[in-house]
């Protein structure tokens, strides 16, 4: 940005120097109108093909900074790219293992509660079984 800045500074001050000399130039040139009028065409000519170049110039500048910027906007897209393929594999690694958990704790919580069953259940038999022959 400041590049651009200074050339446009630059631009001006040519400019406006330029201008200047050539009235000055007018002013005070020892030599007739026709030869004056020469002299401020070839430094128009000068100034001119000088002032092209310099814009020439700044807008290769700015071209190659639009390229630089695209290949580092790229270069950003793919380490993005990297890191959510990273972090979706970490997630699917993690649910993954959270599955595996919550199956192993529940395969444990139904066998517990199978033992359960059983064991209420033949103290419910026995009592069945003990209590008739109670009355009896």
């Amino acid at each position: 940005m400041s590049d651009r800045d200074e050339f446009g500074a630059f631009l001006v001050g040519f400019i406006v120097g330029g201008r200047t000399g050539a009235v000055a130039a007018l002013l005070f040139a020892p030599q007739s109108g026709e030869e004056t009028r020469a002299v401020i065409k070839e430094r128009s000519i000068e100034l001119r093909d000088r002032a092209t170049e310099e814009a020439e110039a700044a807008w290769k500048r700015a071209e190659e900074a639009a390229i630089e910027a695209r290949q580092k906007a790229d270069e950003l897209v793919k380490q993005a790219r990297v890191q959510g393929e990273e972090i979706t594999l970490k997630a699917r690694e993690k649910g993954k293992e959270l599955v595996d958990t919550t199956k192993t704790k529940g395969k444990e919580l139904v066998e517990t509660t199978k033992s359960t069953v059983k064991k209420a259940t033949a103290r419910v038999k026995k009592a069945e079984i003990e209590a008739p022959a109670a009355e009896a």
